[in-house]
């Protein structure tokens, strides 16, 4: 099996999944089963495009959590090839947040006032910063998305890589008048997971059978590890959703418990 699908190839299956669903765009629901905020975090951005394409054909809002990572040309997903679609997506309507400029992971508190922040990539190493340090890392992405869509909805929230913080990154950031925004447990719609184990089929009923009223979704616009692209049942996700009764909605500025 390949590494993944050919850029070609998903495009054309995003295509026919656009005509599948044109004709069932919806009127939108009444909201009877609840409200869900969908939050998509960078990641690789193979699928942004498609992503980005059904959730305006679904008439849903999300909220951007920002990172600059390698991206799937080559690039970097916060550099001047991306500029385009981050302001488009500011026009649709969405809200962003801050996932820490070089998405290394926060890995300790080695002293006071100070964390430990870690690159997963190679040749990279590791850095301890302090408060003035750590607020830069966070504020980065944001204002490199002010610098291409000055209106842009900025909400006071960050989102640590891999959802993992330290007491001092918390506190920190909190200085930054930032809080951490996570997910829910039932959010985590597995995009990350090896699709041979975790297939689409598979993800997509699970989440349409368990998300509830005010889960905090997480996805991302593409993950380089899965050979299964998830934007593939992308929007048959939101659509089933929708069909459930729910509503989508981006978060609010004091974020969800």
């Amino acid at each position: 099996m390949p590494a993944f699908l050919p850029r070609r190839a998903l495009l054309a299956a995003a295509a026919a999944a656009s005509a599948t669903h044109a004709l069932a765009a919806p009127a939108l629901p009444q909201c009877r089963a609840g409200t869900l905020y969908l939050t998509i975090d960078t990641g690789w951005g193979r699928e942004a495009e498609a992503i980005a394409a059904a959730m305006q054909r679904r008439e849903i809002r999300a909220t951007l959590f920002l990172a600059n990572e390698p991206d799937f040309r080559g690039g970097e997903t916060l550099g001047p090839a991306w500029a385009d679609f981050w302001r488009a997506r500011a026009a649709e309507g969405h809200a962003f947040g801050s996932h820490t400029w070089r998405h290394w992971y926060l890995a300790a508190d080695p002293a006071p006032a100070q964390v430990r922040y870690v690159s997963r990539r190679r040749g990279e190493g590791a850095e301890t910063l302090d408060g003035p340090g750590f607020c830069a890392e966070l504020r980065k992405p944001v204002e490199a998305l002010q610098s291409i869509a000055p209106d842009a909805k900025l909400l006071p929230l960050w989102r640590a890589p891999g959802g993992r913080t330290t007491p001092n990154a918390l506190k920190l950031a909190t200085a930054c008048g930032l809080r951490h925004q996570g997910w829910s447990a039932r959010g985590f719609l597995g995009d990350e997971l090896d699709s041979a184990k975790y297939p689409n089929k598979a993800l997509l009923a699970q989440a349409l059978s368990r998300t509830q009223d005010g889960e905090v979704l997480l996805m991302h616009w593409g993950v380089r590890s899965r050979r299964e692209p998830f934007g593939l049942i992308f929007e048959d996700l939101i659509a089933g959703l929708q069909a459930r009764g729910f509503c989508f909605a981006t978060l609010p500025a004091s974020g969800v418990a």
